[in-house]
């Protein structure tokens, strides 16, 4: 066991040293080009003052880091629970693709921003209009997937299904579904990357708490140290939504070919 897990370790540091080498160069050379410049702190601050000071109003930016979260998570959640079944009654109801899909299409490309100041009018500061505004950002991109996957099942496989005997809800879940999944993490995947930045638009246009709200006021104030430290939290919390997302890949397709080439 030892072993197995000295092997896994130096297998994860082979595959992460160039990546670890170029951020850390990269933070080098912001941190000398700043002083070797002599840019203002106001303007752009050095990473060490936004490591320090970001640490010194570490209270309110893990809290403020646990609203977001919870804004994304939920409006994610709630985007491929609604996403999923419609993309998948499309997919199957052919009246469905002449009506409903279009529409998807139009409303996709209305940019989300626009409805954030309705929602904030029609609901208030809370938590709702933030979730709203998540679950259509994250919406389209599961839906559409969802329809690709389900609709991309050949005909010679479903008459293969129906000649052994196996009805529709078991062709469903034994063929369908998994070969459907590979296609609907794609989206689940799109989805997760958007997830932060619709809670955060809906922080900024309006809201008292979040990391929107914080980037936003560290701003107003002249404190770029402070709101990068808001925009290092907004990006642990996309990276964690999002490897839990390929975590969850993982587990549940590890035969697909992608994950094998890993």
């Amino acid at each position: 066991m030892a072993a197995r897990a000295a092997a896994w370790l130096a297998m994860a540091l082979r595959a992460s040293w160039p990546f670890a080498a170029f951020f850390i160069g990269f933070f080098l050379v912001w941190e000398y080009s700043v002083a070797i410049f002599k840019i203002p702190g106001y303007i752009l601050p050095t990473p060490s003052q936004i490591v320090s000071h970001g640490w010194a109003d570490i209270p309110r930016l893990l809290d403020y880091t646990l609203i977001t979260g919870a804004e994304s998570l939920i409006g994610y959640l709630l985007a491929i629970g609604i996403g999923v079944p419609v993309g998948l009654a499309i997919a199957f109801w052919k009246p469905l693709q002449r009506t409903v899909y279009p529409f998807l299409v139009s409303l996709e490309m209305v940019p989300k921003i626009a409805f954030a100041p309705l929602f904030i009018a029609w609901l208030g500061f809370g938590l709702l209009p933030k979730v709203i505004i998540v679950v259509l950002v994250c919406f389209f991109p599961v839906a559409l997937n969802a329809i690709h996957a389900f609709g991309s099942l050949s005909d010679e496989l479903t008459r293969f299904c129906r000649s052994t005997g196996a009805g529709p809800l078991r062709t469903f879940w034994k063929v369908r579904l998994p070969a459907a999944l590979p296609q609907c993490f794609v989206g689940f995947k799109y989805a997760a990357l958007n997830a932060t930045v619709g809670a955060t638009i809906a922080e900024f246009m309006g809201s008292d708490q979040g990391l929107g709200f914080y980037i936003q006021i560290a701003t107003g104030n002249m404190r770029p140290d402070l709101a990068f430290a808001g925009i290092f939290f907004l990006t642990l919390l996309g990276l964690a939504l999002f490897g839990a997302v390929s975590l969850a890949e993982k587990l549940l397709i590890p035969w697909h070919i992608t994950l094998r080439r890993h």
